[in-house]
């Protein structure tokens, strides 16, 4: 009988689902976003928690979501407040549209829906900042309504349970369908379910060295029948990330200061204060030029892995009288150096700061 006949069986998805549950009862994760079992998640939690857990683990979201609830409490508390106070706070999450989607995600619920997260998938992926993914982890996890919920996690554990051998990404489609039998029309605790292969996949079904003898569906994986549970998914072979090379400047004055600049809103780390830079080129180029200051050359660099390039930034340097008293254009700030490390900067440029502040000419 083909895995495909299998699921379908009814008694099949019945068995999985109540082991899973079953499991999830006794060993579940408590997280600060998560209600307890039989109690009403809080939506706006749920959403700021998956938002921040896009490609981005538990542990670094768990402080950067207590300090947003302590300084944004609510949805409306969110809304009402400052795009660059969130930018700043986000820094260091990466991924930064999401910081700004979030701004404006917030002030479209308190303007269209009265501050009430809406309980419909449409109108969910309808709001700034949420796809596919995030509008079913809602509709389930916030709602308790039926939705396939499938992260990395839910992924692997199809993968393995389905034995799928087509690599990942391309064997993506098919987790997602198998997903989707399990979870589609089923209104036997969705949000339970939805979290509890969240935490299998975490705890038990990891990607390498799987406890599989503490799985609760242990008997219907095909992949640990076959003796092969780790080698589950099948990744295609890694290309070569791609770099980019430039540089950054560290522009300081005999006062304190250093010139700082708010990148363009749109764009990879748009709208964050940052040291400026010149632009990121797929080759080495000439020493750059920077209008009103000579700039000099350093040993020092810095390296920073972004998603889809790793970037080299060589660190030029100079000096003026008084940056205060010169003309810049709009998008140019200037802040004591001592106070670089409040600004919230992106970690890249954290990085160039840290190591550029103890460079004299």
């Amino acid at each position: 009988m083909t895995v495909e006949k299998n699921i379908i069986k009814s008694n099949f998805i019945d068995t999985f689902r109540s082991s899973i549950l079953h499991w999830y009862d006794r060993h579940h994760r408590t997280l600060p976003w998560r209600a307890p079992i039989g109690t009403k998640p809080n939506p706006y939690h749920v959403w700021l928690s998956e938002i921040m857990l896009q490609q981005t683990t538990v542990p670094t979201v768990i402080p950067y979501f207590l300090k947003f609830i302590g300084l944004w409490p609510s949805v409306k508390d969110m809304a009402a407040a400052d795009q660059e106070d969130i930018m700043k706070e986000w820094a260091g999450l990466g991924y930064y549209a999401r910081a700004r989607n979030l701004h404006k995600c917030a002030q479209t619920v308190v303007n269209e829906y009265s501050g009430v997260f809406p309980n419909n998938y449409e109108a969910l992926k309808q709001l700034p900042g949420i796809g596919d993914y995030t509008a079913s982890a809602i509709t389930s996890i916030a709602f308790d309504l039926p939705s396939t919920v499938v992260d990395g996690n839910v992924e692997r554990i199809m993968s393995r349970v389905f034995k799928i051998e087509t690599p990942f990404p391309e064997g993506k489609k098919q987790t997602k369908k198998f997903a989707k039998v399990l979870s589609e029309n089923r209104d036997d605790r969705p949000s339970d379910y939805a979290q509890a292969l969240m935490d299998l996949g975490s705890m038990i079904c990891t990607p390498t060295s799987p406890k599989c003898t503490e799985c609760p569906v242990l008997a219907q994986c095909n992949a640990y029948k076959a003796g092969k549970s780790a080698l589950y998914p099948i990744k295609a072979p890694k290309k070569e990330r791609p770099k980019r090379y430039g540089a950054v400047y560290w522009i300081t004055d005999r006062q304190g200061n250093a010139l700082f600049e708010k990148r363009p809103e749109k764009g990879l780390l748009g709208g964050m204060i940052a040291l400026p830079t010149s632009s990121w080129e797929t080759e080495p180029k000439t020493p750059p030029t920077f209008k009103k200051f000579k700039l000099k050359p350093t040993k020092q660099h810095i390296k920073h892995v972004f998603t889809h390039f790793e970037l080299r930034l060589d660190i030029y340097i100079a000096e003026c009288s008084d940056l205060l008293s010169l003309p810049l254009q709009s998008s140019y700030t200037i802040y004591p150096i001592k106070e670089g490390v409040q600004l919230g900067l992106p970690t890249v440029f954290k990085k160039a700061y840290l190591l550029a502040k103890d460079l004299t000419l």
